[in-house]
């Protein structure tokens, strides 16, 4: 069997990539997927997923909906997941992907401001995640659950019903309507320097660009295997760990949760994995969390096989000489490298890490495993990839260089803008958002610091405006949010961190007069610092300050809360003279009790 790449000039639209994939190969396997009824994994074809793709088209056409109405799903990865959105950009509807995790009121406003008329949800869990906004979804007709919900405590909605008995009996052809490239294909929302989040309109031609160039930076082929785990609602995973793998013809393998992707690793055996940081720092951890308990010995050859592996690495990059040490190599990877790429599955070739940094020393660890991370830039308004290290050209302390057909250039106040047929539409119903983003020459800008090196390779070295960005991608506007939490009277200063971190956390100085009379409601002693640092107390506080963040996106939440009484003030040298908070000043003064918070979080 011969699997040929499909270029967006032939497939003109994401469904019509999927219309040819399934003309080119139909017996080839698409997906793979873990059945819970069966206890196993379970495999499908193209052919498999056009006739089931054609049968929710069917029972899609039955609802009433017109080309360019707005669908929504709340999934989390599954084969379901892509199953409803082919089938309904294959009708000309707009699909409209939503976090499982998301708070109530945040989906209520997406459902709203963007007009959807059909949510997918998956089942149980997400129904009752949605109880307190369901009266606000005033466009949605039709709530569809994946799964049955049979729970008497859950109040009734005459829109609800169940997709096995919606799709009962159902059979139809695979449909695809002709639309043009340039036509919308889906709205992002991601969240902006303001509470509410942004819906990032992206194009048909946007993310088969994005995805075909992607294609040519890895020796990705037709017998690659990727492991689905990042949320397909995050635009890197949909464009490169969905419609990528559908332009190449591999197959993608459904994780069934981050509990059990290590299991999963090993089952799967993938060659490809798309990740950011917060899944590499976690596998990082564990193995230094288990030398500890290894000798001394073990600890020290552990260290030369990382040391030997990367001077391996870039001897073969170019960047430094060989060494005797490297004829080691053999015999370390066979004692100890090669057992650490097995708990991966032992086959990973690519392993992608975008969205956020990745820690220098992380990079270097798994490098020197043998398993090189390439390290990748990119934002939702660009579909999402801007640039990219190779394998002949992985620099990891860069965000590599530019995509084919990607320009970037560093603009004023030293901003990496860029430029191609991946950057957005604009955005949903703000032109006066999309205009301060992107500028008449079609330039997006970033909001990113960068600068260049003789060899064209990127560096990021800060932001224009202050973003935070989580380990696991997600950017929060921390000045919005501090001045949301400020609004109740006992916190009367406020600097959020988690920079590369899993979550939020918080520094607060508590306001005297209302902390005295807090603390009376608590029962605890106001001028007690044991009773401050309690994690009665903490709690609390987070009741109150999670209660000011309603109106921000879902995973705009603090987690862990630093309350201390004495202000940071402009004698202190943490605030200048027009009284703006110093934040590296504030961050560096206090960070033992940050790293403290982190440390000892129960749920990491």
């Amino acid at each position: 069997m011969t699997t040929s790449v499909i270029v967006p000039e032939t497939a003109e639209s994401l469904a019509g990539l999927f219309r040819e994939r399934v003309r080119a190969n139909p017996t080839k396997i698409a997906y793979r997927q873990y059945d819970h009824a069966r206890g196993d994994w379970v495999r499908c074809t193209w052919a498999d997923m056009a006739a089931e793709v054609g049968r929710w088209q069917f029972a899609l056409r039955r609802e009433g909906l017109e080309p360019g109405d707005r669908v929504a799903m709340m999934l989390r990865n599954c084969r379901e997941w892509v199953t409803f959105d082919l089938a309904a950009l294959g009708l000309g509807l707009i699909t409209i992907p939503l976090y499982t995790d998301d708070r109530a009121d945040n989906i209520a406003y997406i459902l709203e401001q963007a007009g959807v008329k059909l949510l997918l949800v998956e089942g149980k869990i997400q129904w009752r995640r949605l109880a307190p906004a369901r009266d606000r979804m005033p466009t949605v007709k039709s709530i569809i659950s994946l799964h049955s919900i049979e729970d008497e405590d859950l109040p009734g909605d005459p829109r609800l019903k169940m997709a096995p008995d919606w799709l009962f009996g159902l059979d139809g052809e695979l449909i695809t309507r002709s639309v043009e490239p340039d036509a919308l294909a889906t709205i992002v929302y991601t969240s902006g320097t303001t509470g509410r989040p942004k819906g990032v309109m992206l194009s048909h031609r946007n993310i088969l660009f994005n995805a075909h160039a992607a294609s040519q930076c890895g020796p990705l082929n037709q017998d690659d295997v990727f492991l689905s785990f990042l949320p397909l609602s995050h635009t890197l995973e949909r464009t490169a760990g969905c419609y990528l793998p559908m332009m190449i013809g591999a197959e993608v393998a459904f994780a069934r949760s981050i509990p059990q992707l290590g299991e999963d690793l090993t089952v799967v055996r993938p060659t490809v994995l798309i990740s950011v940081p917060r899944i590499y720092e976690s596998v990082y951890a564990k193995i230094q969390a288990g030398l500890k308990q290894k000798s001394a010995l073990a600890r020290a050859l552990f260290r030369l096989t990382v040391d030997t592996g990367w001077a391996r690495f870039e001897h073969a990059q170019g960047r430094a000489g060989w060494s005797p040490r490297l004829l080691l190599w053999p015999l370390l990877d066979r004692l100890v490298a090669r057992k650490v790429r097995a708990r991966l599955g032992g086959r990973m070739q690519y392993a992608v890490c975008g969205g956020a940094p990745l820690p220098p020393p992380i990079a270097r660890f798994f490098t020197g495993l043998g398993l090189p991370v390439y390290h990748g830039y990119g934002l939702t308004e660009s579909s999402p990839v801007v640039s990219a290290n190779r394998p002949a050209d992985n620099l990891p302390a860069s965000i590599g260089r530019p995509l084919p057909g990607v320009d970037v250039r560093v603009g004023p106040k030293d901003e990496l803008l860029t430029r191609s047929p991946s950057v957005m539409l604009g955005y949903w119903q703000d032109e006066e958002a999309t205009k301060a983003t992107i500028d008449d020459d079609g330039w997006l800008r970033t909001g990113d610091k960068a600068r260049f090196d003789e060899e064209g390779h990127i560096f990021i070295t800060g932001r224009i405006k202050d973003i935070i960005v989580l380990g696991n991608g997600e950017k929060l506007p921390p000045a919005d949010m501090e001045m949301a939490i400020q609004l109740d009277s006992l916190f009367e200063q406020v600097m959020i961190v988690g920079e590369g971190r899993p979550f939020l956390s918080a520094l607060v100085v508590l306001n005297p007069e209302a902390w005295r009379e807090f603390a009376a409601q608590l029962d605890v002693n106001p001028a007690s610092g044991e009773d401050l640092r309690s994690r009665f107390v903490e709690r609390s506080l987070l009741a109150r300050v999670n209660r000011q963040l309603h109106d921000f996106p879902g995973f705009a939440r603090i987690r862990r809360l630093i309350p201390l009484r004495e202000p940071w003030t402009v004698d202190h040298g943490l605030l200048t003279p027009t009284l703006k908070m110093k934040r590296e000043r504030i961050a560096d003064s206090f960070r033992d009790e940050v790293d403290a918070a982190y440390a000892d979080y129960a749920d990491i």
